[in-house]
């Protein structure tokens, strides 16, 4: 059994390199990842920030941004699974794979492992141009140690959906709309405007849909304020984004692989 682990281990770091070593030969792509987040932070803070209030937080409107870009940052990385996916399931490279002595599985989890590398990198990137821009976390270590758990299963969780679209779509064209549903939830929830300041049923919608306690959540930790029900809300939906995600996507590689 422990000669089986370490087998499957060793496939699952060398298919997540060679996505990682794809990602690093296709710089435009890799600059676009890691410089959208950039570019939309500095486009808050800069271009609406002075006209957007913060609501009964009372936060600079930089603290109150932060948090939802630092998401948009990791998420929209680990969207791109799915067209990753998508292009390995169109483009013959998976017949190659299944005459390989390797788990079925293995192949879409080894998008995901270097979809979580890739993504928490421009997270990295996006929170030190924040602390440029004025952001000032004043997170101890223990919450610093529960933001980056955080923000590790923010990105495995898109990961895993991502994955999973990328296996239920036929084209690299539809995987690709998976990237802007990822952006839009951060935009419709409590990360770039309150929700308060919201109409009645965009207002219900931004305060139940599973971006706003993430934010949220991640916005109490960075600033050290009360976290109320957003901790274990955010738990509750990234845990079951993973395991329903996981075994569906299982089932949809072996269904498209199977001659």
């Amino acid at each position: 059994m422990s000669t089986a682990i370490a087998t499957t281990a060793g496939d699952l770091r060398r298919l997540a390199g060679r996505a990682l070593r794809h990602e690093a030969r296709t710089p435009d792509a890799l600059m676009v990842n890691i410089a959208l987040p950039v570019i939309i932070m500095l486009l808050f803070v800069y271009v609406f920030g002075g006209a957007i209030t913060t609501g009964s937080s009372g936060l600079a409107y930089v603290d109150f941004v932060v948090p939802a870009v630092l998401l948009m940052a990791g998420g929209y990385g680990a969207a791109l699974t799915a067209v990753s996916i998508s292009r390995e399931m169109t483009g013959g490279m998976i017949d190659r794979f299944r005459t390989l002595p390797i788990s079925g599985w293995v192949v879409p989890a080894g998008f995901v492992v270097a979809s979580v590398v890739r993504s928490v990198v421009a997270t990295a990137i996006a929170l030190a141009v924040a602390i440029a821009l004025g952001f000032r976390p004043s997170a101890s270590l223990a919450e610093g140690a529960l933001v980056l758990a955080l923000v590790f299963g923010y990105v495995l969780a898109v990961s895993a959906v991502a994955a999973l679209w990328g296996l239920f779509v036929r084209s690299t064209q539809a995987a690709e709309a998976f990237s802007f549903m990822v952006i839009f939830f951060p935009y419709v929830s409590d990360g770039v405007v309150p929700a308060e300041t919201m109409p009645g049923p965009l207002r219900g919608f931004a305060e139940h849909q599973p971006t706003t306690p993430i934010v949220e959540a991640l916005r109490a930790l960075l600033l050290d304020q009360p976290m109320g029900n957003a901790g274990w809300l955010s738990a509750i939906w990234l845990t079951a984004a993973v395991l329903i995600s996981v075994p569906v996507a299982a089932v949809l590689f072996r269904r498209r692989t199977a001659r």
